[in-house]
């Protein structure tokens, strides 16, 4: 495309492209196509005049190349364009609120008073149907207030204060519209850029997995215990337990057998299906977010709640002190005065936009929140539970050696194991893959059906023999498996500092897999700095043996441990906490950390751990490090600064523009401009940072 550079400077280039004119959506092909480009660092682009603001590191020619080889049909086939703009949203009540001073200025120069005047009672009549219809639900609240500033005004015959009111009154609205519908829309943009994988049955039987985007209305995907459904569509096969409390609020799993229809973002509890995909990925995606974005503001925390109901209660005060200073003045444009100004509208938008800048905040983090309720949580909490295996440990553990039992091959072996563990979530899971693929084993699905018992292990057929690898409880207690006769005390010689995960062949052990799962080395400082954050009571959990958890706890530095706990101890570890009074996050990453991540007041999930843990918890955390946690805690308490601040700061402010109206410093219609010029201030200032970048 031919282009001109405007303005150069060392690693910044200013280029307008030579088109007639750019729409909203092809400045943001243009932008994401310049963000792609190699050495680019950041990229502005103006669609009103054209241009490209780029700043680069290295050589320039990268850059001037992308440029004359940019294309708006190329472009949009190589990158990824956001469903939807927030420049389109911008420009349209940019267009909006320009259109209404426009208006309302046409409207001043060229209209005889008389029109004017009827315009105003016209457009008081919404103004009035809203305050009645508050009135008739029982209800004295901010609607009321207006409608009897604008009626009392308009009776006076003094339409211009009227018709400003009810010009600033829109112009507020409109503003708070924006911001708020911004503050989403920045959130849901952030939340929808995550990618996942499937595992995509062939026409031949066989799995491969594949990028959600790769796959096609009508392709198979097979969806087993502890993973997200990603894409909406029928079961074709196969039963599973689904969890559907993303979209349903349903606590209890929902059976889903073939010719039942399933919906992207549930998940699989237990059994497993094939699912026949209806729609491809990104369809609603956006749409839904959005959603469970709204759902999420519902999820307020209790001093939201507090603001916003008290906000409510103090209407009546000001008709009281309305009515109290007319009798004490006689005065009516001192008493409007106090109409114009209410603590309502600050108070309901400047609290849900801390929380969505919070939860934006903490998204650059690494942190998704699913309500404010839970960030308060959070900063109150006392006591933190975490769970051992990829939580407190390394993100990747690495199988050690495999110790081969009964003269079989230890290649083989991890073949074996492998070709087990692929399909499922969990960090120990992803090291015995991981390690058949470093050392070239190959382990094409020879196994039938797979069981997986949640915190145990999993049971199968390999070839007809049967087949379980899991905890020694699993193999030795639950399926009755032996050590072969000779080889008992080579089998208690095994290594205590190291996990170990038991393979079997009909009914005898076949080989011990032994893993290193090192505690991270951030771990005991993070730990530490909780501490010193107002946690009190740091537990760790897991399901290792007492000699490696107490190896573990003691590098921690945590406050108490527990070995060898099944998924039930750790609900009941938790929900007897709560009831001591104690407010409690759980952190876990595992389908057997289920249970305890529904009962803490606050549940956090590992994202590379099971997706059923994900759905559940109220905060995922990407990051690969424990420092997120600290940041969590730092961040939810500096939100609750926030919210107390802005709850100060609306009452004191508008208190004051009461008493100058009262005092007739004030006229009615600057008090409503300025009551209406800090709310939008007070909200634009809730979406700033919380935390120092």
């Amino acid at each position: 495309m031919k282009c001109q550079i405007l303005h150069e400077s060392e690693g910044r280039l200013r280029v307008h492209l030579c088109t007639p004119r750019m729409s909203c959506r092809q400045a943001d092909i243009l932008e994401a196509y310049l963000a792609a480009t190699d050495g680019v660092v950041s990229v502005k682009v103006y669609d009103r005049t054209g241009d490209a603001a780029v700043c680069y590191a290295g050589a320039r020619d990268g850059v001037i190349a992308a440029f004359a080889s940019f294309s708006y049909e190329k472009a949009e086939d190589l990158v990824a364009v956001p469903e939807h703009s927030a420049r389109e949203m911008n420009r349209e009540y940019e267009e909006k609120l320009v259109m209404r001073v426009a208006v309302r200025a046409l409207k001043k120069l060229f209209l005889p008073e008389s029109v004017r005047v009827a315009l105003a009672w016209l457009r008081a009549v919404r103004f009035i149907c809203k305050g009645l219809a508050s009135l008739l639900r029982g209800k004295l609240e901010v609607p009321v207030l207006d409608a009897t500033a604008i009626t009392a005004s308009l009776l006076r015959g003094d339409h211009k204060t009227a018709s400003s009111v009810m010009f600033l009154l829109g112009v507020g609205e409109l503003l708070e519209e924006w911001t708020h519908k911004r503050g989403v829309d920045d959130l849901a943009s952030a939340m929808s850029l995550g990618v996942e994988r499937v595992w995509l049955r062939l026409p031949d039987g066989t799995e491969v997995l594949e990028s959600v985007s790769a796959v096609h209305p009508g392709d198979q995907i097979v969806v087993r215990a502890g993973n997200l459904i990603p894409l909406d569509g029928k079961v074709v096969s196969g039963e599973a337990e689904v969890n559907q409390a993303s979209m349903t609020g349903e606590a209890l799993a929902v059976h889903k057998a073939s010719g039942s229809y399933v919906y992207a973002g549930t998940a699989v509890e237990a059994g497993e299906c094939v699912v026949a995909v209806d729609k491809a990925s990104g369809e609603g995606r956006y749409d839904r977010i959005v959603r469970s974005i709204e759902e999420s503001e519902r999820l307020k925390s209790a001093i939201e709640s507090r603001s916003e109901h008290l906000a409510d209660r103090l209407v009546p005060w000001s008709f009281a002190a309305t009515g109290l200073t007319y009798l004490l003045t006689r005065n009516v444009t001192k008493a409007i005065s106090i109409l114009m100004v209410d603590f309502s509208c600050a108070l309901k938008l400047s609290m849900p936009l801390s929380v969505l800048s919070a939860m934006r905040e903490a998204l650059s983090h690494g942190l998704s929140v699913k309500g404010g309720r839970f960030m308060e949580a959070v900063a109150s909490a006392d006591t933190v539970v975490f769970d051992k295996t990829g939580t407190l440990t390394h993100a990747e553990p690495h199988v050690v050696e495999v110790v081969p039992f009964g003269g079989r091959d230890e290649a083989e072996m991890l073949r074996l194991a492998a070709c087990l563990e692929e399909h499922f979530p969990h960090t120990i899971a992803s090291a015995v893959v991981r390690a058949a693929k470093e050392r070239g084993l190959d382990h094409e699905e020879r196994h039938s059906k797979v069981d997986y018992v949640v915190a145990h292990g999993i049971a199968s057929e390999i070839d007809g023999v049967h087949a379980v690898i899991g905890s020694r409880h699993f193999v030795f207690e639950d399926e009755g498996c032996r050590v072969p006769a000779d080889e008992e005390a080579r089998f208690e010689a095994l290594p205590d500092e190291y996990s170990h995960l038991y393979l079997a062949l009909d009914d005898e052990l076949a080989a011990v897999i032994l893993v290193e799962d090192p505690v991270r080395a951030e771990a005991a400082d993070a730990i530490a700095r909780l501490r010193e954050l107002g946690l009190s009571h740091i537990v760790m959990m897991t399901g290792d043996s007492e000699h490696t958890a107490a190896a573990a706890a003691k590098k921690l530095g945590v406050d108490a441990y527990h070995a060898e706990v099944l998924p039930e101890d750790k609900a009941r570890f938790v929900r007897e906490a709560r009831e001591a009074g104690h407010t409690v996050i759980m952190v876990g990453d595992g389908i057997n950390d289920s249970p305890a991540l529904s009962e803490a007041d606050v549940g956090v999930a590992i994202s590379t751990g099971a997706a059923i843990a994900r759905e559940i918890a109220d905060i995922t955390v990407s990051e690969d490090d424990l420092y997120a946690f600290v940041t969590l805690r730092e961040l939810s308490e500096a939100l609750m600064r926030r919210i107390r601040g802005n709850y100060r700061a609306i009452m004191s402010f508008n208190l004051a523009l009461i008493l100058l109206g009262v005092f007739g410093v004030l006229p009615p219609a600057t008090g409503a401009l300025l009551h209406n010029g800090s709310t939008v201030a007070i909200g634009l200032r809730s979406m700033t940072r919380l935390l120092d970048a």
